[in-house]
């Protein structure tokens, strides 16, 4: 078979040139569209359920909301974790399902338990399911500014003008808005002309609840015409609100205005934004699908916030101060330019000690190749490209080699020796048959070691099992194109010639010989010592500095400050606001 394969490949050596190409082609291709982060998704499948009850401090939404919930999301199938975060006014539970586990197919769950539990909370409550995204969805931050404008109107204008256009970008979860004053009319009733109108406090409320929607009617038809029937009650601003009747005294009506003040004000504020030590600011997070492609959704991000501008009130304008493009940027910047060094380096070496510069260069062809394989690879099999998966390609690069070395070696010493009248293509099948079948089984033995890494579950199975996986999709890449591309391309750019090795390698076999020869004729005190150096490399292993992550410097600073959690909001901000000195 693997004698058909090489014979087939020299016989077609323009189909396969083609094919060649046509990977290169397809492995561009994959790369462009291939999903990029930073890092591999390490969270488990995650709901999570949010209930806001204004005015309930955290013991009674611990024991009317959270505790309810937490017992009817018992036994939920799948579940690995039933955890919860009580705040005032407001209820977190997160519930982890186990890997594998289809998030739509979660969500459904839990929503079917929620909907059993609901009737049984409190009155006014509101929420539900959160945004399907992960604990690393946060992938672009911005803020709004315009000046004349305060932050009430710029909050307007993130919820009801930007937030709702950046939903629609495919890949986007949700958009948060952060920051600002939530615009709210507010009636605040005034206890003396209750009592002097006698109208109570509940009339209040239920005339504010019955004159704040529009009803439908019936049809009626005129002159060949149907014309729709409606009464338009829905409150517009404060004058509406103020004429709104609550009850009639002796024929006289008494409006909302005679018995209280209508103002506009802002919802009650549990956090800020501030920037810059300059105050306060309105800003928007973006949060990332899970599984989406946090590259090409950002982008669409940002091709619709230019789509936004004109449409946006004159003056103001989106000013990001996160995007997660940077660091995926920086990191899978910095394995590309360690690939591009050890090609290289690579071919410097080859150069070196082959000392043929056909011979090295037909070799190097096989890194591009074998890592545009792998994007290919990637793209069919769901592995996203990111530190971990790339820097397997890193890992691999010098290993990678080493099929095309062995193969361009031994055609090249048989070109050299090639007697005369012998064919050129026939010199190269014989000596690419040769070495086949050690190549094949040095490939094997590699991919073999990291089996392993395979078999890791939970986070480190999420962590390292991208990077084994491109590991071997790059070297069945290179065995494979060792044992076709290499001889196609070796027949058309090597030549015979001299037999003589370069200077290098003539020199390391002057070293390498004797010391082979000494070793063969004391096996004894060579394998002892192999084995003693095992065993002090297994004494200092324990004594060496283990990390589960290497130190990632991303080039940006994180200030963090802590306070108490009892300040309010207004001190919080004062904080965080420049001060001047004398």
């Amino acid at each position: 078979m693997i004698a058909a394969l090489i014979r087939f490949s020299l016989i077609q050596r323009l189909m396969i040139l083609l094919l060649t190409g046509a990977l290169s082609v397809a492995g561009v291709w994959a790369y462009k569209i291939l999903p990029i982060d930073a890092f591999p998704d390490i969270s488990a499948p995650q709901v999570q359920i949010i209930v806001k009850a204004g005015g309930l401090s955290p013991v009674e939404v611990e024991s009317r909301i959270t505790i309810p919930i937490e017992m009817e999301m018992q036994g939920l199938p799948r579940q690995t974790v039933l955890r919860s975060t009580t705040k005032y006014a407001l209820s977190i539970i997160i519930i982890d399902f186990e890997d594998g586990t289809d998030i739509y197919w979660a969500r459904q769950q839990v929503s079917e338990r929620l909907a059993q539990v609901w009737d049984v909370l409190p009155a006014g409550v509101q929420g539900g399911l959160g945004p399907i995204t992960t604990p690393l969805g946060e992938a672009y931050m911005y803020r709004i500014e315009g000046p004349g404008y305060d932050n009430r109107e710029l909050r307007r204008i993130q919820d009801w003008v930007i937030r709702p256009r950046l939903r629609t970008v495919d890949g986007v979860a949700d958009v948060n808005s952060l920051g600002g004053d939530v615009k709210v009319f507010e009636v605040v009733a005034n206890p003396d002309a209750l009592l002097a109108h006698n109208v109570k406090l509940g009339d209040v409320q239920t005339a504010l609840q019955n004159n704040n929607r529009n009803a439908g009617g019936d049809r009626i038809s005129r002159n060949n015409e149907v014309l729709l029937v409606r009464t338009n009650g829905q409150l517009q601003g404060p004058e509406d609100i103020k004429s709104i009747t609550v009850a009639s005294r002796n024929g006289i009506p008494v409006h909302i205005k005679d018995v209280a003040e209508v103002r506009i004000n802002s919802m009650t504020r549990y956090g800020a934004v501030t920037a810059d030590g300059a105050g306060e600011v309105v800003t928007g997070l973006v949060l990332l699908r899970k599984g989406a492609n946090s590259r090409s959704t950002i982008e669409g991000v940002k091709a619709e916030i230019e789509a936004l501008k004109p449409s946006l009130p004159a003056g103001i304008s989106i000013i990001p101060f996160y995007d997660r493009t940077e660091l995926v940027g920086a990191a899978v910047g910095t394995v590309q330019m360690v690939l591009g060094q050890a090609i290289i380096l690579v071919l410097l070496i080859l150069v070196i000690m082959l000392g043929n510069l056909r011979a090295a260069l037909t070799v190097a062809l096989i890194l591009p190749l074998s890592v545009l394989f792998t994007f290919i690879m990637m793209y069919m099999f769901g592995v996203t490209a990111n530190l971990m998966s790339l820097g397997g390609l890193a890992v691999a690069i010098g290993i990678l080699v080493d099929a095309g070395v062995v193969v361009v070696e031994n055609i090249h010493s048989r070109l050299s020796r090639a007697p005369k009248g012998v064919s050129k293509l026939h010199l190269v099948y014989r000596a690419t048959l040769e070495v086949a079948t050690p190549v094949i089984a040095g490939v094997l033995i590699i991919i073999v070691v990291f089996l392993p890494l395979f078999s890791l579950t939970g986070l480190e199975g999420k962590m390292f099992t991208p990077l084994a996986i491109t590991i071997s999709f790059a070297l069945i890449g290179s065995l494979v194109l060792a044992l076709t591309a290499i001889p196609v391309l070796a027949s058309l750019l090597m030549k015979g010639g001299s037999s003589r090795e370069g200077r290098v390698m003539a020199a390391l076999k002057n070293i390498y010989l004797p010391v082979m020869d000494w070793a063969l004729r004391r096996r004894g005190i060579a394998i002892g010592g192999a084995i003693f150096a095992l065993i002090i490399a297994s004494l200092l292993f324990p004594r060496i500095g283990k990390e589960f992550m290497p130190v990632m410097d991303e080039g940006t600073t994180v200030i963090i400050i802590e306070k108490l959690p009892s300040i309010s909001v207004e001190r919080s901000l004062e904080l965080d606001a420049p001060h001047q000195k004398p």
